[in-house]
């Protein structure tokens, strides 16, 4: 069964659209990666599945199940990573763990254990006790990953998440969602790295004017494949 799936998902705003009808289907241990211009469709399409708008037509589902039907139940399989993640800035990374994990109804779990998924989103031993407003992005987004890595997510959907990091912070966080990745987290990501995409998804979409108008494998393509089509598909 699909963990992520739209089946002719529309969004209109006064007239406008969009979303035209899109059709995907994301399983578990599928990167999806979603590439186009600002504007092409692609945060609506991680904002539908998120249940923050109403589509205008057509149905998103995760797990099988319709967000707009069941939006308490779809969100505990999802996390979500922004292009900046929000945390409490006063707080420590183990408490803002720590407190988003209960909030998420996880109940209260040992320290010891949340310290332990933090080491493994990557976050040195030395930050997890410091306050978050002294954290870098990439320290940032790393706790964003222990939050899902804490939560057991089935789905995973990121918007712009390496946007602003440097070629390390990039590098780190794109071996971090091949990990989960690995485990069979299922993954939707929104991005203008090429680079990137290809490294991490095992498939892109390249999103036009709030159409797909292309899908591929990634292990088909090469960089320089996948920059070429891109750029075909974005002449207009």
């Amino acid at each position: 069964m699909a963990v992520l799936e739209a089946v002719g998902l529309r969004k209109a705003y006064d007239g406008f659209v969009a979303l035209h009808g899109l059709d995907l289907v994301i399983e578990a241990g599928e990167v999806f990666c979603l590439l186009g211009a600002n504007g092409a469709g692609k945060t609506t399409t991680i904002q539908l599945f998120l249940g923050f708008i109403e589509p205008t037509g057509g149905t998103v589902r995760i797990q099988g199940l319709d967000v707009a039907q069941h939006g308490l139940e779809t969100k505990r399989h999802i996390a979500y990573i922004p292009e900046n993640v929000m945390l409490y800035p006063g707080l420590s990374g183990l408490e803002n763990l720590e407190f988003f994990n209960q909030l998420a109804g996880k109940g209260r779990v040992d320290r010891a254990a949340l310290r332990a998924v933090l080491a493994e989103a990557g976050l040195q031993a030395e930050a997890i006790d410091r306050p978050v407003r002294t954290y870098s992005k990439g320290m940032r987004q790393k706790v964003g990953v222990a939050m899902a890595i804490a939560k057991g997510a089935s789905a995973l959907l990121l918007d712009e998440p390496t946007s602003g990091l440097d070629p390390k912070g990039s590098n780190e966080f794109s071996r971090l969602l091949v990990t989960l990745r690995d485990r069979g987290v299922a993954i939707l990501m929104a991005t203008h790295d090429l680079f990137r995409a290809k490294e991490v998804g095992t498939r892109v979409g390249i999103m036009k004017h709030g159409r797909l108008v292309a899908s591929l494998a990634t292990d088909e393509l090469s960089h320089a494949d996948l920059e070429r089509i891109y750029l075909e598909h974005m002449h207009d």
